[in-house]
């Protein structure tokens, strides 16, 4: 195995992929580490679309108006504005590469509409465009000969020379899942496109790959992590005891309405613009309303649609629930909220850039300033490629700056375990235990003592994974777990830093909003 390259890429989704093919049709020898196979990313899943002003009807300060409105107060305007004006020209590489977006019967381009949008402006492949997505990217990259792409690498933490502001990323150790070898990878330049943390909440959308890995490396390096309280609940998955299957907003945007179990369609009650509400007011509602009644889940109705339209709009969403007892066109969905994107994270630039050099950030791991305080929908995929190419064109100067380039050793990875667990029951004890906790303590709705109750809890969880960490061998379960862990505990801080309700973050103790918008940052 080949384990030097110009760059290191961490996870194979929309971020990535798209890093990873611009830097290396600029020269670049590029590695790709995927924790599971190449195809398992959070973007894989991605149902709705990617937002962007193609329609004349539209326009790039409507757009922008919308993101800054669900953003509320801590977007960064110009990132706002240099991301959305991007927005078309990525959506072109990407129809390059060959995406086909769905198109109505005259042609044009079947635009969605999705909660805090003004206008349709969500392109889409029905309801896989994620999976389109990751499988036009793929297939570039399959044709790209200065891209190495490995699989079952799950990064563990990354290495650094020097102090002060001549301190720089030369490289990272990553297990090899397969065999359980610790692999050293020389590299400048690490790019962290690792995805959010939803798996910390005992219920979420997300992949079980989301374990915050690549917040967590880059906060045990020293990066700065900024505004992780601003977690992200789904309004509409599946309530089922299986799993949580996510019923995208789009059926919200072609017209579903949210019932109580009485029957009632309550959105009205809660937000003018009812049913398309912003996500955060969708979920507190559907909260509030299950909490009034004591019920376990409300309803989803789009029994107005006629089956056929349903299956051709909704091809994924028709058979997922078909598969589990309903059918969209005649039964109401009993849904609920689950963590679904992680708004802040990593401190980057408009170029993807942290504060450590040559290290990288990019897509959900990554806290730009586009999302503020709530992402908008559909502005996800939309910010990954983006920054993907910014960044790529930033590792060109970086690169100048390093030249004549000069590999530094980096030491081999040294177990100091050495040996199994013999009780790896305590670990998914810990797993359960920390997720239940997220979602007791530090959910839809908070308060100051549930956060110090977490905290506690948290803290006592950490030390006792980081025991396990020095004296065990480190497997994927126990790096995902003291991983998760930390990011639980930054969560937590950041929330505890917010004396107020804003966005996503509502705290009962401070229901209302300060007039001055402060960033939650933590450092180690």
């Amino acid at each position: 195995m080949n384990s030097s390259f110009d760059v290191s890429v961490l996870r194979s989704g929309i971020a990535g992929l798209s890093f990873a093919l611009k830097a290396a049709q600029a020269g670049q020898s590029v590695a790709i580490l995927t924790k599971k196979t190449k195809a398992d990313s959070n973007t894989n899943w991605a149902q709705g679309g990617i937002a962007a002003v193609i329609s004349p009807d539209d326009d790039i300060e409507r757009h922008v108006e919308d993101t800054l409105i669900a953003g509320d107060g801590l977007c960064r305007e110009k990132i706002v504005r240099e991301i959305i004006g991007d927005g078309p020209a990525r959506v072109q590489e990407l129809i390059d590469l060959g995406l086909k977006f769905s198109r109505d019967p005259d042609g044009k381009y079947d635009l969605g509409r999705e909660g805090g949008h003004s206008a349709r402006r969500i392109l889409h492949v029905k309801d896989m465009t994620g999976k389109a997505i990751e499988d036009a990217l793929l297939r570039a990259i399959s044709r790209e000969p200065r891209i190495a792409l490995y699989e079952h690498l799950f990064g563990i933490d990354l290495v650094t020379t020097g102090k002060g502001k001549h301190r720089r990323v030369q490289g990272l150790y990553a297990l090899d899942v397969q065999d359980g070898r610790v692999v050293t990878f020389h590299a400048p330049v690490i790019m962290l496109s690792t995805g959010g943390a939803g798996r910390v909440y005992l219920y979420s959308t997300n992949p079980d790959i989301a374990t915050g890995d690549g917040i967590a490396m880059a906060y045990r390096a020293g990066v700065e992590v900024r505004n992780l309280e601003f977690i992200q609940f789904h309004p509409t998955t599946l309530y089922s005891a299986e799993d949580r299957f996510l019923i995208s907003e789009a059926v919200r945007g072609e017209g579903a309405v949210l019932r109580n179990l009485a029957g009632e369609a309550f959105m009205k009650r809660y937000h003018r613009q009812a049913d398309l509400a912003p996500r955060e007011i969708v979920a507190r509602a559907i909260d509030a309303e299950m909490k009034r009644s004591g019920t376990p889940h409300v309803w989803l109705d789009i029994t107005h649609r006629n089956a056929a339209y349903l299956r051709k709009r909704f091809p994924k969403i028709y058979r997922a629930c078909k598969k589990r007892g309903f059918d969209l066109s005649n039964d109401y969905l009993p849904v609920v909220p689950a963590a679904h994107y992680t708004c802040g994270g990593v401190a980057t630039n408009l170029n993807g850039e942290t504060s450590l050099p040559g290290l990288y950030a990019c897509g959900e791991v990554a806290c730009t300033g586009l999302h503020g305080a709530n992402r908008l929908a559909s502005n996800s995929l939309l910010e990954a490629v983006v920054l993907a190419g910014r960044a790529a064109q930033s590792i060109e100067r970086y690169f100048k700056k390093l030249r004549p380039r000069r590999r530094v050793e980096i030491p081999d990875w040294r177990d100091l375990g050495g040996h199994d667990a013999d009780e790896r029951v305590v670990i998914s004890h810990n797993w359960e235990e920390l997720r239940r906790t997220m979602w007791d303590y530090v959910g839809i709705m908070r308060t100051t003592k549930r956060l110090e109750r977490a905290e506690t809890r948290i803290a006592n969880l950490e030390r006792e994974i980081q025991d396990y960490y020095w004296n065990f061998s480190v497997d994927p379960d126990l790096l995902e777990l003291r991983n998760l862990t930390t990011v639980a505990r930054l969560i937590v801080q950041c929330a505890l830093q917010r004396r107020e309700s804003r966005g996503l973050h509502a705290i009962a103790d401070y229901p209302r909003t300060r007039k001055r918008a402060l960033d939650s940052k933590v450092r180690q």
